[in-house]
């Protein structure tokens, strides 16, 4: 279960805040009518025995006072909220397993991305990483194989931990012995799988290869795993053909070889399915098929918290309206 939170600060009746405009329409009409006398005299020298002299700057004291009160007085009535929304997602209960193939015969570059040459391992790592951003909700593993299987990552919804170093990053051709271990893939994802509380364990397994590798056949694993409950979709990619790769001890020839059959019984056994990528584009499209096959069923609820803050304009209004009145009948009073 995830849960996101946000902070904002609104109105409840944004509509009000309008009336601020009337605020400089008042001081253009104060300061157009002037300073009205008091009382008219002949000369103002005789005043000077009357009483202390009217504070030169009061007025202007007095009309800020007053415009930053009905300032507010009107942000109050717009009733300020202070909102804490809670997101809460619940998990898909999806939980998928991505074993990719990193034998010799990976580095083949029969693909393209971005219109340059690629292997088959690049390929595969690019759609996986596009794959996993589709699939935000979703628990995801990450399993290399070779002559024998290595867990690249744990399941984890961390999509972060997935597609950095510690995820794809190392999934790499010669980290273990060479070969096509199958039969021993799969059981290592059934492993991971096995006895999780999810509704659907899917494994999808991509590999250029046959079973030449470890000490179970593939069709036993697809048996074992589907007593476990894990479907199991089977990916080949690659081109027929006679190609040179790069190995321990200088190039190699291969000629490139699919048991398709072996593949089509294992998503057979699994309830899964099989397919054929011959390009990056193919590829593209099977991880969208397996996508909408397995769709995730996310649900969202929202809370949503106000807490009022108009009482704090409204203090302030008022206590600078009092400040006005006090001010005019002592400190700020003329003096004729």
């Amino acid at each position: 279960m995830i849960r996101l939170a946000e902070t904002n600060f609104s109105f409840a009746y944004p509509e009000v805040l309008s009336l601020l405009l009337l605020i400089p329409l008042l001081a253009i009409a104060r300061a157009r009518s002037g300073n009205e006398g008091a009382v008219q005299f002949s000369s103002l020298h005789i005043l000077n025995r009357l009483g202390p002299i009217a504070r030169a700057r009061a007025g202007g004291f007095r009309l800020a006072s007053l415009f930053l009160s009905l300032t507010c007085l009107i942000v109050a009535l717009a009733r300020p909220q202070k909102t804490d929304t809670t997101e809460t997602i619940s998990e898909s209960g999806v939980e998928l397993i991505l074993a990719l193939d990193v034998s010799r015969s990976m580095q083949v570059e029969d693909f393209t991305i971005d219109g340059r040459k690629a292997n088959r391992l690049e390929a595969a790592k690019k759609v996986t990483r596009d794959f996993i951003k589709e699939r935000p909700n979703d628990r995801i593993g990450l399993l290399a194989f070779a002559g024998r299987p290595y867990l690249a990552s744990p399941i984890t919804l961390s999509k972060e931990w997935l597609e950095g170093p510690t995820g794809l990053g190392r999934i790499q051709i010669g980290l273990v012995e060479d070969g096509t271990a199958i039969g021993s893939a799969i059981a290592a994802g059934a492993r991971r799988l096995d006895k999780r509380s999810s509704k659907s364990k899917i494994l999808v397994l991509l590999t250029d290869g046959v079973n030449n590798a470890g000490r179970l056949s593939p069709i036993e694993a697809a048996k074992l795993a589907k007593t476990i409950g894990v479907r199991i979709y089977t990916i080949a990619v690659g081109t027929y053909g006679d190609y040179v790769v790069q190995t321990p001890i200088g190039p190699q020839r291969l000629r490139q070889e699919f048991d398709e059959k072996t593949l089509k019984e294992i998503a057979r056994i699994a309830d899964g399915e099989y397919f054929r990528a011959q390009d990056t584009t193919g590829l593209e499209r099977i991880f969208a098929s397996i996508d909408q096959m397995e769709k995730s069923e996310v649900h969202r609820r929202t809370h949503v918290e106000r807490e009022e803050r108009y009482h704090w304009f409204a203090f302030a209004g008022l206590a600078l309206g009092f400040l006005t009145m006090f001010g005019n009948e002592t400190f700020w009073r003329r003096y004729p």
